[in-house]
């Protein structure tokens, strides 16, 4: 298996823009978030959680992680397909991860 790591990004402005959900919408984002995880199963390694840029430099539109694995690429992508992060805007970066070996 191979793991794959989810950077989820978001533009700063638009986060900053749309108002505070209401409960409702709130309890809403988390169903679909659980559906995917629900769908995703075993695949998730780490559900990760939301993430703020701190450091100068750092790139502020990465807004989360996950940690998946797979057999293939083909297999997330698969994963993603009406992913609650897409549907709310943004966009999803997959970096197959590499382990170093020791030599």
């Amino acid at each position: 298996m191979t793991n794959y790591l989810l950077i989820y990004r978001v533009d700063p402005a638009a986060m900053a823009a749309m108002p505070e959900p209401t409960p409702e919408q709130g309890a809403e984002m988390m169903n679909a978030w659980n559906a995917w995880a629900a769908r995703a199963g075993d695949a998730i390694v780490d559900f990760g959680d939301p993430t703020s840029a701190v450091s100068p430099g750092a790139d502020p539109t990465v807004g989360g992680f996950s940690l998946l694995q797979a057999d293939s690429y083909d297999t997330i992508a698969s994963l993603l397909d009406g992913h609650p992060h897409t549907a709310m805007g943004g966009t999803i970066d997959v970096y197959e991860r590499q382990p170093v070996t020791a030599a």
